[in-house]
């Protein structure tokens, strides 16, 4: 919603510069595409690393104390 506003308000200052941005925003996410899919494969491969490292404490129970009820 702040985006179009923002694009709303510089339709009316520069309507040039608007319709440039509004051309020029698809090719830039297609080329941003690829990082954003290496960075969500990282994160996945943290993730999985983090959960096999843990799970030695986990099968032992290790963890948070739990306190009787």
């Amino acid at each position: 919603m702040w985006t179009f506003i923002l694009w709303l308000i510089l339709l009316v200052v520069s309507w040039p510069l608007a319709l440039l941005a509004l051309v020029l925003y698809p090719i830039v996410w297609l080329l941003l595409l690829p990082f954003r899919l290496i960075g969500i494969s990282v994160s996945a491969v943290f993730h999985l690393l983090k959960a096999v490292l843990m799970l030695p404490a986990r099968l032992l129970g290790g963890g948070p104390a739990r306190v009787a009820a």
